[in-house]
């Protein structure tokens, strides 16, 4: 697909996602519905926002596939073909409570690779794009009466990482929560993130649990967070950041030790800012892992 092809179809996806975040900021929190238990949760927003998504690319692109949140159904695969993977909002348990961290996420994937990626927050009028090749940029005040800002990720030259004791660690809790599996994998790792180094920990500076895997990818991408260490969500709440990060020279490799290379679609992903030393904190973090994540195996 031409480069100057990507291009239009950046343009497009931040002109929706703008439109769909109209949609979310004048919309009321009314009725929230639980998917498979009462942390995983949906609203008629999600659900309404989706639409509009879908409909919009539909006519615009007919040739292109769509896989979304809301109208994903169990066995539903991402194809080669260029396809839109789309999260009308990523963060809803956010938007329930209020908490702006909340994200519209619209990627484009060929071949299963990201090759477009928009982030937005309609709270907080930020916007993450990228394109394969031509770079990410991060734009404050956007759509609003104030002048917007426009920077490339990442934010500033990368530093060194120097090593896990000198991050900041994002992670997911989920809503798998049961006894066993993953859950019992996460929260071990969590904390041996942090443990102190005599106990044979990472003395990381500390984890953080924001709610929008979008979002988290975006703030490694720029540098607010240094690692973001996840399994569970899905290609939907990844690709439009694993774009914007890969272009900011960062990197994902899977969650569990030894993956330098995993898909979009695998759902374990270990994401880390650009900067000398990527390497070496990728296995520090390994390290750290304690078990090994089933899901997506």
């Amino acid at each position: 697909m031409a480069d100057h092809d990507l291009e239009e179809i950046c343009d497009y996806l931040i002109r929706i996602a703008e439109q769909a975040g109209e949609i979310i900021t004048s919309a009321k929190v009314t009725d929230v519905d639980f998917k498979k238990n009462s942390v995983d949760l949906v609203t008629e927003i999600d659900q309404a926002v989706e639409k509009f998504i879908s409909t919009s690319l539909r006519e615009r692109y007919p040739s292109f596939g769509f896989m979304g949140e809301e109208t994903y159904k169990p066995g539903d695969i991402l194809s080669d073909d260029p396809t839109f993977v789309v999260d009308p909002v990523d963060g809803t348990t956010n938007l329930v409570h209020g908490n702006p961290y909340v994200s519209i996420s619209l990627g484009l994937t060929i071949k299963k690779i990201p090759h477009v990626g928009v982030v937005y927050n309609p709270f907080t009028k930020e916007l993450f794009s990228g394109i394969l090749g031509k770079g990410s940029f991060y734009t404050t005040n956007y759509g609003t009466a104030i002048q917007s800002q426009k920077a490339r990720l990442p934010l500033r030259p990368p530093q060194p990482i120097g090593g896990l004791e000198r991050c900041v660690v994002c992670v997911e809790w989920g809503s798998d929560r049961g006894p066993g599996g993953d859950y019992e994998v996460k929260t071990k790792t969590f904390a041996r993130i942090c443990r102190n180094k005599a106990e044979n920990g990472g003395m990381s500076h500390g984890i953080r649990s924001l709610g929008s895997a979008a979002l988290n990818l975006c703030g490694v991408a720029a540098g607010f967070l240094d690692i973001y260490w996840e399994s569970g969500c899905w290609a939907w709440d990844v690709a439009a950041g694993w774009c914007i990060l890969n272009e900011a020279q960062g990197s994902v490799v899977d969650a569990n030790p030894g993956n330098w290379n995993p898909t979009v679609d695998g759902r374990r992903y270990l994401a880390v800012r650009g900067g000398e030393g990527q390497e070496e904190v990728i296995q520090q973090i390994w390290d750290c892992v304690e078990g090994k994540i089933a899901v997506g195996a």
